[in-house]
């Protein structure tokens, strides 16, 4: 390899193992490790949060180990936000997992390879490792162009994420919202995200997420996501540790991967492919809007 890649840990050694063994036999040359603070109020974490530090401790390969790690709990949001910040400080492209996104040994190659073809495509913004309906068009296609991508197992590049805003401060503008709904080109899908773009808006801590704020800012850019045609990442972390992944028996828990097939075929027309996004919308994304609706709903009438 020649990428650099960034791992974010926090307190879960078992699961930070499982995920440093693969980067291992990937052998990156540079490891950028984030690690959160552990929380005072919560007994045994601090004992945890270094059981998982010291897994890093283990590099046996030719590769330069560099360190972020935070005295204070930053939460989910604002500690993976403030370490992809200084990730970029340090390099110009990388490849991102977390401590539960168990990658399937050909991501790395796969990333790696979409880096350096899309470095100066301006329109590619993300590369995605994740591809929640297992496969698409993986017959004819190695990869292909949306603007819905996961962030479990993804790749970028500085010159994109300089337009990351953790405050979403443009939310404010009226014209940008009506052509970000232009953008998604759906008015149900442009409904759900109204409304979770609006409230991270208000609040920017209300989900303790990041990825809400990267997809907003992507849609401010036209920005596109390559999907691989088959999955590529496992996410073994839905349990009562997680943080937003709490549900052992979510479809999307430890979902199934397979190995992408060598050489890729290439993609030569950056076209979003819709009907993966809105099949990608209505199998997972529907029940937000709707989920999030009844909890502002049942809110206001208890404060009423």
């Amino acid at each position: 390899m020649k990428t650099p890649v960034a791992l974010f840990i926090f307190n879960r050694p078992d699961n930070t193992e499982k995920v440093f063994q693969a980067i291992r036999q990937a052998k990156p040359p540079q490891l950028l490790v984030i690690a959160d603070g552990y929380r005072k109020d919560k007994v045994g974490e601090l004992e945890k949060c270094e059981a998982t530090r010291a897994v890093i401790e283990q590099v046996d390969w030719n590769c330069e180990v560099l360190k972020n790690y935070s005295d204070v709990n930053l939460g989910c949001g604002k500690r993976l936000a403030t370490g992809i910040n200084w990730v970029f400080e340090q390099v110009n492209e990388a490849i991102f997992l977390e401590d539960d996104c168990l990658p399937q040994p050909t991501f790395f190659k796969f990333c790696e390879t979409m880096l350096e073809m899309y470095s100066h495509d301006e329109r590619i913004m993300t590369i995605a490792g994740c591809n929640p309906l297992i496969e698409w068009k993986s017959d004819i296609q190695s990869y292909h162009f949306a603007y819905y991508g996961g962030v479990w197992g993804w790749a970028s590049w500085k010159r994109a994420w300089k337009y990351f805003d953790y405050e979403i401060k443009f939310w404010s503008d009226r014209e940008v919202r009506q052509r970000i709904g232009g953008i998604l080109a759906n008015n149900q899908q442009f409904k759900t995200y109204d409304l979770i773009f609006s409230e991270t808006f208000k609040n920017p801590e209300m989900y303790n997420a990041w990825s809400y704020q990267w997809f907003c800012c992507r849609l401010s850019q036209s920005g596109l996501v390559i999907v691989p045609a088959v999955n590529l990442i496992s996410n073994i972390g839905f349990d009562n540790d997680a943080t937003h992944t709490t549900q052992a028996n979510s479809g999307l828990a430890k979902m199934t991967t397979m190995p992408l097939k060598f050489p890729l075929k290439i993609n030569h027309y950056a076209v979003v492919d819709r009907d993966y996004d809105k099949t990608f919308y209505e199998k997972y994304l529907k029940l937000s809007y709707f989920s999030i609706l009844k909890k502002k709903i049942k809110s206001y009438l208890l404060n009423k």
